[in-house]
């Protein structure tokens, strides 16, 4: 196939999505007043929330597939290009800080690598080849889910992401905008979140990109939640690497046990600083050794550990 043929033929696949498509009515956006440029532009984002809504038994399908492979050591890692890629990134980033995960167990790929975090790596992500190679650096097994984003549902790296995934055995889950999509129908779990046509003609950063960061905030916080990874709403597993994360630890052990600033301190130096174990120590009065053992024996499920001693 030849260059203006390949071309035609993206043009053409282009002029079916909704995430391209022109808004005649803002063809003279640039001449309005700043504050109804503004106004025009959150009426657009107002509208991301329902698009997601519409997705919610999708996204909970796909919640309750991955909790069950990662409860058994497997990890979570998102692949995309552009604007998806550094989303999932992002998300992927977040995770040990929040939940107090290994770095490996929740993975972003971004196509081009880390240089693309910060520029366009030309050509990366029209490569299913890369996205192949990237993915088998990781060496997937069946217990892995592979989770490709791309707002037009038919970027090559992560259509090629899920479907090498797939055929490895490992869970797969496809996020896109736009209906019927080519990346949806590649993996096991199809979320088509339609945002409708973007505020600038195809800028897939804007409501595209706000939707998928929102799916992204369910995927991973979800999972963590039913990984036992919060007491409630409160993140008892953050890591303390930082003087508000340390402020936030003692919080949370105050908030949960009634204890005082004192007997805070005491339990959190007793279990290096690990707040269930905190809570433990406080609550089923027991040391930080048998704390730590109970909430192994409990899977890390703070709840459990307490019902287990007792408390």
């Amino acid at each position: 196939m030849t260059s203006t043929s390949r071309d035609r033929d993206l043009r053409s696949q282009l002029d079916t999505l909704t995430t391209e498509a022109f808004r005649p009515e803002l063809a003279d956006v640039d001449r309005l007043p700043t504050l109804e440029i503004a106004r025009l532009m959150n009426a657009e984002d107002a509208t991301v929330a329902g698009a997601v809504a519409a997705q919610v038994p999708a996204i909970a399908a796909a919640i309750d597939a991955i909790t069950e492979r990662m409860a058994r050591g497997g990890r979570l890692v998102y692949a995309g290009a552009g604007t998806a890629g550094r989303l999932g990134v992002l998300d992927a980033s977040e995770c040990p800080p929040t939940f107090n995960t290994d770095p490996a167990r929740v993975v972003g790929l971004i196509a081009g690598g880390p240089d693309a975090m910060v520029t366009s790596v030309e050509g990366a992500e029209d490569s299913p080849e890369l996205a192949e190679s990237d993915l088998a650096a990781l060496g997937l097994t069946p217990d892995d889910t592979v989770v490709g984003v791309s707002a037009s549902g038919r970027t090559p790296y992560a259509v090629g992401a899920v479907a090498y995934a797939r055929g490895r055995g490992a869970l797969t889950v496809g996020l896109s905008c736009n209906r019927d999509s080519a990346l949806a129908a590649a993996a096991e779990h199809g979320i088509e979140v339609v945002v409708g046509p973007e505020f600038l003609t195809g800028s897939t950063r804007l409501k595209a990109g706000t939707a998928q960061k929102l799916v992204l905030n369910m995927l991973s916080t979800i999972t963590m939640i039913r990984l036992g990874k919060t007491y409630g709403n409160l993140m008892v597993d953050v890591r303390a690497s930082n003087e508000k994360l340390r402020a936030r630890s003692r919080r949370i052990v105050a908030q949960v046990t009634g204890a005082g600033d004192e007997e805070v301190e005491r339990a959190l130096a007793t279990t290096d600083g690990e707040v269930k174990h905190a809570i433990l120590v406080l609550l089923a009065r027991v040391d930080g050794p048998t704390a730590a053992r109970l909430l192994d024996e409990a899977d890390g499920h703070l709840r459990a550990a307490l019902a287990a001693a007792g408390s």
